[in-house]
């Protein structure tokens, strides 16, 4: 059949504008390393009774390992979100895959308590915190313009992702195999990433000759520096100044007490505490994650939608709540109380997560990102307190039940600094940065 004279022919042009934009390769690349990292840093949490029955470590021994594990994954960031400026996200999440299969493999041989303190703590939680949400950050301002609040919100449910898919994996492991092959389960996986951080992560839409999704001329990427501290520190100062900072920091401390810190890290022992199974409390854990998939992913469409301080106000007096019953949900069964429980904490989760990134990136421009590594920060310092703290409770008086009332109380004073970002403005935080 002859062509018609009328048809009009299809340029090289229109062919290339109709394949998928780079940014969502991009986008699939760091959303299955944040997977990693989330499920790597919280899968100690399974390991705190195996660990427990065959050193004889107590739980606030244990307890301080993930403490330092969690302090780190938030304190790295900042100084992560600049050596990505400086050597980029491929180099630097490459570096930390490795730096997370060391921490874990070497655990295999550990027999004192500071080895445990060193390996999971210190490495594992560097190699993480390179890989936490400021990598969200830096991704969704350097690809995204269009449904960057969304995007936030999928990556950063990669998070629950990590937490479903490996928390119940290392508890059926360490409890049929022993936590040595957990560990190396972990390492292994880690190593697997690398390969595929290097052939797909590409640092900046100019590198394939592209601009970010949405956007109309090219976003440049912000001035090198030899100094990755002095860049870090210097955003960190200026925004310091301001009391949006301030206020997202406290209310973000808040808000990593209330989960990483408490629920990721004791929510398993307590209910194990109450003669419910570890692997069933682990499952009901990975649950909260699946179900944060769903919550996270809402909040960031949300976020594009309603002002971020409100959404941020709702999920804390919510999550405040929820906390003030919890203590009287544990029992040897999975009752419906406790599915309702899990359902709606696992739907509030990390659901702070892109209200916060919006604001900083509205209030600090191009430190946005570095800006959200410090109030993340701030969010690993609440749950590092919050893993030590409720350890100590729980040693001291048998149970959790002290530390689930302060962090539903410490949930509505975050709410009311959220709501107070209004009163603060955010354009002084923007003249000031």
């Amino acid at each position: 059949m002859g062509r018609s004279p009328h048809a009009v022919p299809v340029t090289q042009t229109e062919i290339r504008v109709r394949r998928p934009h780079w940014a969502w390769f991009v986008a699939g690349v760091a959303f299955i390393a944040l997977v990693g990292a989330a499920g790597f840093r919280a899968a100690p949490s399974v390991l705190i009774d195996p660990l427990h029955h065959e050193f004889g470590w107590s739980t606030a021994t244990i307890s301080t390992a993930v403490s330092i594990n969690l302090l780190l994954y938030g304190l790295i960031s900042p100084f992560a979100a600049a050596l990505m400026e400086r050597l980029g996200m491929r180099r630097v999440v490459s570096g930390a895959l490795v730096l997370v299969a060391a921490g874990s493999g070497l655990t295999v041989f550990m027999t004192e308590s500071w080895q445990l303190l060193l390996l999971w703590g210190v490495l594992v939680g560097v190699g993480t915190g390179s890989m936490a949400l400021t990598f969200v950050a830096t991704v969704t301002s350097r690809w995204f313009v269009r449904h960057q609040g969304l995007v936030s919100g999928v990556l950063t449910a990669a998070g629950a992702a990590g937490q479903l898919v490996f928390l119940p994996v290392v508890a059926n492991l360490a409890a049929h195999s022993g936590w040595r092959t957990a560990s190396l389960v972990i390492s292994f996986t880690a190593l697997a990433v690398v390969p595929l951080v290097l052939i797909a992560l590409r640092d900046h839409p100019s590198e394939v000759g592209t601009t970010a999704y949405g956007a109309t001329a090219d976003i440049p990427l912000p001035a090198k520096t030899g100094r990755i501290a002095t860049r870090a520190l210097q955003v960190l100062g200026r925004a310091s100044r301001t009391g949006t900072f301030w206020l997202l920091a406290g209310g973000f401390a808040i808000c990593g007490a209330s989960t990483n810190g408490l629920i990721g890290t004791h929510f398993v022992p307590a209910a194990h505490d109450h003669g419910m199974p570890t692997t069933t409390a682990a499952s009901l854990l990975a649950l909260v994650g699946l179900f944060d998939v769903v919550g996270t992913i809402a909040s960031g469409w949300l976020t594009d939608k309603i002002d971020p301080r409100w959404l941020l106000g709702a999920y804390y007096s919510l999550r405040g709540a929820s906390l003030l019953v919890l203590p009287h949900l544990f029992a040897p069964t999975t009752e419906p109380p406790m599915w309702a429980f899990i359902v709606f904490y696992g739907l509030d989760w990390v659901a702070t997560v892109p209200p916060t990134v919006a604001l900083c990136r509205r209030a600090f421009g191009a430190d946005g990102p570095i800006v959200f590594g410090w109030v993340f920060a701030s969010h690993q310092v609440g749950a590092s307190i919050a893993a030590v703290g409720a350890g100590l409770i729980h040693d001291h008086q048998g149970s959790y039940d002290l530390a689930w009332y302060l962090a539903g109380g410490l949930c509505a004073a975050a709410a009311v600094m959220s709501l107070r970002v209004t009163s603060q403005g955010l354009g002084k935080a923007r003249t000031a940065s």
